[in-house]
């Protein structure tokens, strides 16, 4: 009793993402598994280092039941050997960042740096950034492999992505969404906006990431949403038994108070 049964699904926090992912877990890992424990996950680029988020409670007839994200799945329990092994894989990190940032503007390349990721196998440096266009890295990919000895990996992401990899809290003061649960980014519109009503405003609209926010969406069934019906035009008695004329204002008519 209360032990994970070997189809669990966990939300795991790895190295490289903002978010907790959706893992499946290998029935060799040992239960029960809870939230904070350190594990190894496989994939579809190499083991990966991270911890457990949350583990979802037993589905219901009256919720769906999680999902894993691709191909991830827990294989292990981290070891002390893997905690410390991470922990000097984050020092590098901070120095590659550091070093990498430095290169940049002296090269004065069109590129901000956002994330280092050093792989669990140590074979590997992954530097994240964004950029408006195309950017010739060359240069600066061979002065990282020679001052850090490994090979090296520019991968250029979206100012979502970004936002998702950093994190930081929304106007309405709770985590992004797509730091914590999004697990996809979908299209956002300005007539999503306009359908519901809202100010155009781009500071009100607009995420940290300077898009328009992912929850534009959350009111649009299926992304779509009628425009609300017209208020029809009534007629009301106020306490005199005079009668006043009630019309929507965006139907062109005015409001007749009749006093």
């Amino acid at each position: 009793m209360g032990e994970t049964p070997d189809d669990t699904t966990v939300r795991v926090t790895l190295s490289c993402c903002g978010r907790p992912v959706a893992c499946s877990t290998s029935s060799c890992v040992p239960r029960p598994l809870r939230a904070g424990v350190p594990v190894v996950v496989e994939t579809d680029t190499g083991l990966a280092f991270g911890r457990i988020a949350s583990i979802p409670a037993v589905p219901s007839a009256s919720g769906p039941a999680l999902r894993p994200e691709g191909p991830q799945r827990v294989i292990r329990l981290a070891s002390e050997e893997d905690v410390s092994v991470r922990r000097r894989h984050r020092q590098r990190e901070q120095e590659a960042y550091r070093v990498a940032l430095l290169k940049i503007r002296e090269r004065g390349l069109a590129m901000k740096l956002t994330r280092v990721e050093q792989l669990y196998d140590g074979s590997r440096l992954v530097f994240y950034f964004t950029a408006e266009g195309r950017v010739d890295f060359r240069e600066l990919v061979r002065e990282l492999a020679a001052e850090f000895r490994s090979r090296i990996e520019m991968r250029q992401i979206g100012v979502r992505d970004e936002a998702r990899m950093v994190g930081g809290y929304g106007s309405c003061g709770r985590p992004l969404c797509c730091a914590s649960w999004l697990q996809s980014f979908e299209p956002v519109s300005i007539k999503m906006a306009k359908q519901q009503d809202l100010s155009l405003n781009p500071s009100k609209l607009s995420g940290l990431c300077g898009r328009l926010k992912c929850c534009l969406r959350y009111e649009l069934p299926e992304g779509k949403l009628p425009r609300r019906a017209e208020v029809r035009d009534e007629a009301l008695d106020d306490r005199n038994g005079n009668g006043i004329g009630i019309a929507n204002g965006k139907n062109g008519h005015g409001t007749d108070s009749g006093l």
